[in-house]
C-alpha cells in the first residue's frame, strides 16, 4: 500500500438505466435503489483508494432534488476527499441524463463515511489524500464546502 492516494486514483463513475424494478408507481426512482447505487460507488471508491474492503460508517443527509425518470440513464459519481487514520470520505453525486436528448441534471449529492478493513476485519490505517493537480483541489474544496453547507442546512432545520 502506497503512503499516499491521489483523489483521482478513487474516481468512480457508475451507470444505470432506471427500469421498472427500480421504481415506485409514478415511475420514478425508489430513493432505496438510488442510495443503494450511491452506497456501491461509494465503496467502490473507498476500495480504489484505500486497495483494501471497506465497510459504510455513515451517510449524510440526503435531498433528492430532482427526480428520475424510467428510462432515464442514471450516472452516479465519486472520489475521495478526505481521510481520517482508518476512515475514508467521498463525495458521491447523483445525476440523471436523457438518453434520447442528452439532457442532464443533478438529482441528489451525499457524503459518505468508509471505514477500511485489514483481512482480519479490523479497521486498518489508510493512505493520505495527496492532490497534485489544481483539478483535484478543486474537487476537494468544493466536495468540502458541500459537506460543510449540508450540515449547516440540516441542523438550521431541526433549530427552527
Amino acid at each position: 500500500m502506497s503512503d499516499t492516494v491521489s483523489l483521482t486514483e478513487s474516481y468512480t463513475e457508475m451507470t444505470e438505466i432506471l427500469l421498472p424494478n427500480d421504481t415506485n408507481n409514478l415511475g420514478r426512482a425508489l430513493g432505496g435503489a438510488v442510495l443503494h447505487w450511491m452506497d456501491i460507488c461509494g465503496a467502490i471508491a473507498g476500495m480504489r483508494f484505500s486497495s483494501r474492503q471497506v465497510v459504510t460508517a455513515s451517510m449524510d443527509h440526503v435531498d433528492f432534488i430532482s427526480p428520475i425518470e424510467m428510462g432515464e440513464v442514471v450516472v452516479v459519481e465519486g472520489y475521495v476527499f478526505n481521510t481520517g487514520r482508518t476512515s475514508l470520505d467521498v463525495n458521491v453525486d447523483v445525476r440523471a441524463e436523457n438518453p434520447k436528448t442528452g439532457e442532464e441534471r443533478r438529482t441528489t449529492t451525499s457524503y459518505f463515511t468508509f471505514v477500511a478493513l485489514d483481512d482480519d476485519g479490523r479497521p486498518t490505517d489508510v493512505p493520505d489524500l495527496v492532490c497534485p493537480t489544481e483539478r483535484e483541489t478543486e474537487l476537494r474544496e468544493t466536495a468540502l464546502e458541500g459537506r460543510r453547507e449540508q450540515l449547516r442546512n440540516v441542523i438550521d432545520r431541526y433549530e427552527r
